[in-house]
């Protein structure tokens, strides 16, 4: 079971109109902060997390909040994952340097997980006033419309999201299998994640730390529109978990070329 779709959806939308959009391109100068050198932290992350917390744990009575600011002032707030009560998962503000900088292109990401797995998901994209949604074994939606991944292509002729180092690597071979294909950084996973689930990106690649915050809404969203993903060491699926994972984790339109992805990207 998970809560109402379109409540949740309600409280995510009147969030991010009431603390995320009116501080757009109009950030005074004491509104951001640094959590670590190059680590931005805005008022419209801190104000967007505690409102979120505050109108789903009223939503869902006995439910958990791990929030990524929250986290950031006490990491054992990770451990209600490992728990028996449901537990929100949020970033209240996906893609912060983007906002600081004025740049259109953040999200708020939020999931509802129970027992090491994503229920239900929920990626808002406040510019354009959109949220995807996904529920476990229900598909992924914006509204009452469906959204499915992009066809299997050849890797030349898809797009796809990789890290700055790895897309300049890839691209020193002109004649290797990225030749042709559209490789990008958009700086906010949740905008991401749409783009994966809608059909706009092919595949895309996370490594290093890998926090529930960033992932578990969009995995289900990019699995219920019928994608594959899973870490590239061992093949294992992503599972929200207590803790930040050390892992490069792979999404692709489907299993065949995940396996395609993976041995090129890895003789790259």
């Amino acid at each position: 079971m998970h809560p109402d779709i379109d409540r949740v959806t309600r409280i995510i939308r009147d969030t991010a109109a009431a603390e995320i959009m009116p501080r757009f391109r109009a950030l005074a100068a004491g509104d951001v902060s640094e959590k670590r050198p190059g680590d931005l932290v805005t008022i419209a992350d801190t104000r967007s997390e505690a409102r979120l917390a505050a109108a789903l744990t009223a939503l869902t009575p006995g439910s958990a909040v791990v929030g990524e600011e929250m986290v950031d002032a006490d990491p054992d707030i990770l451990l209600a994952l490992a728990g028996d009560a449901p537990v929100w998962v949020l970033d209240p503000l996906d893609g912060t340097r983007n906002f600081v900088h004025g740049k259109p292109c953040f999200a708020v990401i939020v999931a509802y997980c129970l027992g090491g797995r994503t229920l239900a998901a929920w990626i808002h994209d406040p510019v354009n006033d959109v949220t995807q949604w996904a529920a476990d074994g229900e598909g992924a939606w914006i509204g009452d419309r469906r959204v499915r991944v992009a066809a299997p292509a050849p890797i030349g002729k898809m797009s796809g999201s990789l890290g700055n180092r790895l897309r300049k690597r890839l691209r020193e071979h002109a004649g290797g299998a990225f030749a042709g294909a559209r490789l990008v950084r958009y700086g906010c996973a949740g905008r991401e994640y749409m783009d994966l689930a809608g059909g706009q990106l092919h595949f895309a690649r996370y490594a290093g730390r890998i926090r529930p915050w960033d992932h578990a809404a969009g995995v289900l969203l990019h699995r219920e529109a019928g994608g594959f993903s899973a870490f590239a060491d061992g093949r294992s699926p992503y599972r929200p978990a207590p803790r930040i994972i050390e892992g490069t984790l792979l999404l692709a339109p489907d299993e065949a070329t995940w396996d395609a992805l993976h041995r090129a990207i890895g003789a790259g």
